[in-house]
Formats: C-alpha cells, sequence, structure tokens
C-alpha cells in the first residue's frame, strides 16, 4: 500500500512539474548590430534596393519616408519611388517575441520625368477648345451648388498669361451666380505620374474652387466607382486651409479619404498644387511639402486614366453659406503640368 501511494504520488508531481513548464514563455532577446544599407538605381528610375540586417531579427518594418509602409521578412527589399525627393528611411528590426531596434537612413532620389500635358494660357480669349470643354448647367451635379455654369468668357477666360475662372451674382436660366467648369474629357487623360497647378484661390466667403480629376470610367459604372483625386479644394468660409481628397467605394471617411494643409495666403499668392500618382501612392502637395499619402493598390480605382476638372462653384456642400456683399470673385491659374 505504502508502495503505491508512492508511485501515485511522483506521477502527480511530474504532472503537475510538466505543466509549469509548458506555461513558461522561451526566452527573448531584442536585436543587435542592425545596419540598413540603400543602393539607388543609377537609371533614374527611381528604384532604391534595401539591405537590413540584425542579430536575432525575424522581420523588418520600412517606412519608405513618404507615408508607405512594408513588412519584409528577410529584409531585402527594392521599392520605386513615384517622386524625386529626399527621404528618410526608418527600418525597425524585430525579434520573434517582438523585441526591436531601429536604424534610419536618409537618401536623395532623382526621377527623369518629361513634360506629357501642359497649358500655359499664354493665349488670350477663351481657353484652348483642343484642350478644355465644359460641364454646363445647375446644381452641381449632386453637391448642392448655388451658380450655373457657363462656357462663356464672362466666367472663363486667358488673360495676361493666366486664366481666370470667375464667378459673378448675376441672374441667369434660374440661377442667382454663375461661373465655370472646365474639364478635359474626351481631350485628355492620363494614368499616373505628377500633375501641378500654379494658382491663386478666390477670398469671398462662399467660394468653393476645385482642381480635380474623375476616372474616365465614369458614365460606365458611375460615382464614386470611377474614383476622385481632389488635387485642390477651398472650403467658402476658412481660405487659409486646403485639402487633398480621394473618394472611392471603399473610402474610410464618409467625405472621402485625404488631410488638410495651412495656406496662409492662398487668395493672395500663387502656390502650387501637385498631385503624384502611382500605383503604389497618391501624394497630395502644396509647393513640394507633401502633406498627405493614401497608398495606392489593385483593389482601388485610382489604376486607370483620369482626366482634369478645374471650377469655381458658389454655396453648396463645401462652399457653405455665401457673403450677402458677394458680388464676383475669381480662380486664377497660372498653368497645368502633367509629367510621367
Amino acid at each position: 500500500m505504502k508502495i503505491v501511494t508512492f508511485a501515485l504520488l511522483s506521477v502527480l508531481f511530474f504532472s503537475v512539474a510538466c505543466g509549469k513548464k509548458s506555461t513558461e514563455k522561451p526566452s527573448d532577446t531584442a536585436p543587435s548590430a542592425l545596419t540598413v544599407q540603400a543602393k539607388i538605381n543609377a537609371d533614374s528610375s527611381g528604384n532604391v534596393s534595401f539591405t537590413a540586417t540584425a542579430t536575432n531579427a525575424v522581420s523588418y518594418d520600412y517606412d519608405f519616408g513618404n507615408g508607405i509602409f512594408q513588412t519584409v521578412p528577410g529584409g531585402v527589399v527594392t521599392y520605386k519611388y513615384p517622386a524625386s525627393g529626399n527621404y528618410t528611411v526608418n527600418v525597425v528590426a524585430k525579434s520573434a517575441g517582438g523585441l526591436t531596434a531601429s536604424q534610419s537612413v536618409s537618401i536623395k532620389v532623382v526621377i527623369k520625368t518629361s513634360l506629357l500635358w501642359a497649358d500655359e494660357f499664354d493665349v488670350p480669349g477663351s481657353p484652348d477648345a483642343a484642350k478644355w470643354g465644359y460641364d454646363l448647367g445647375a446644381g452641381g451635379w449632386g453637391n448642392n451648388e448655388l451658380e450655373y455654369y457657363t462656357s462663356r468668357t464672362d466666367n472663363a477666360v486667358v488673360s495676361n498669361g493666366t486664366l481666370k475662372i470667375i464667378a459673378k451674382k448675376e441672374s441667369y436660366n434660374g440661377s442667382v451666380y454663375t461661373s465655370a467648369r472646365l474639364l478635359t474629357k474626351g481631350l485628355f487623360s492620363f494614368q499616373y505620374g505628377k500633375i501641378e497647378v500654379r494658382a491663386k484661390l478666390p477670398a469671398g466667403k462662399g467660394t468653393w474652387p476645385g482642381i480635380w480629376m474623375l476616372g474616365n470610367n465614369i458614365s460606365a459604372v458611375g460615382w464614386p466607382a470611377c474614383g476622385e483625386i481632389d488635387i485642390m479644394e477651398q472650403s467658402g468660409s476658412d481660405k487659409n486651409t486646403v485639402l487633398g481628397t480621394m473618394h472611392y467605394p471603399t473610402q474610410k471617411n464618409q467625405y472621402g479619404d485625404g488631410g488638410t494643409t495651412t495656406v496662409a495666403s492662398a487668395t493672395s499668392d500663387f502656390h502650387r498644387y501637385a498631385t503624384i500618382w502611382s500605383a503604389t501612392s497618391i501624394q497630395m502637395l502644396v509647393d513640394d511639402v507633401v502633406y498627405y499619402t493614401l497608398p495606392n493598390g489593385s483593389g482601388l480605382p485610382f489604376n486607370q486614366s483620369f482626366f482634369v476638372i478645374l471650377n469655381l462653384a458658389m454655396g453648396g456642400n463645401l462652399g457653405g453659406t455665401v457673403d450677402p456683399a458677394f458680388a464676383t470673385d475669381q480662380m486664377e491659374i497660372d498653368y497645368v503640368r502633367i509629367y510621367q
């Protein structure tokens, strides 16, 4: 009887000991001796090859310095930058248990681009009919705008080297304001590249200027399935802030995904509003400074050709309440340039 009892106690002790041992976490060691090497391709394509190595690392998180992130198990990756610039690339090495070490490297990327399409607005009179058409009518196509868009030189005219899109308070076809909405639909569209527009924005309360693009397939699939890239919008009440926004079916924000930035002299000086667009990202810039980046991918509608739109709305969803004393104002555009 004593022998059996001893045996049972031995089994119980062994089981408890094994149970305790199985709950113990394996020891973990933080990555060390992390090095990051960057090799910029000499062909000015924007391709940069990165190699990260560290002791005790099982994966590497790359921040490419332009709003794009990628986890690379082996540490070796080639990333194609969509635009020239100075970038600080940060790499975080991770151990099996989640301990980390980080290292940064600075690179200068120079990409060769060529001018694909432009309008410098150097010929006085109506905008170039070979480059621009018009949307005509009232209501703003769902935006609750107050103006009637025309093709008159009263509302869109080239003079002294700039395009003026002019909003006026006047009774016209049932509307109390007139303005213009120019677009390249059916005349020019492009996929990927950089679009830059140098413009001075209106100061009047209730004016809503826009520099934006829509997908070529809008007639077939509708909006927002076609995708929308708003390069620059300015609200009717905050004239020192501009917005860059993307609209698409799976957007996270009901008003579109994007960002804002302060441009204190937007109504008194010309500034360069731009979008750099590639298969991997869409960046919003003012005067070459990136203020928002949306990662692009095959599941989004931003991998097709888009056409360009320039307009000045009155009131509407973003324009808001118009100043009762409003008489006229304008968005003045020095050029539109598209590079690839």
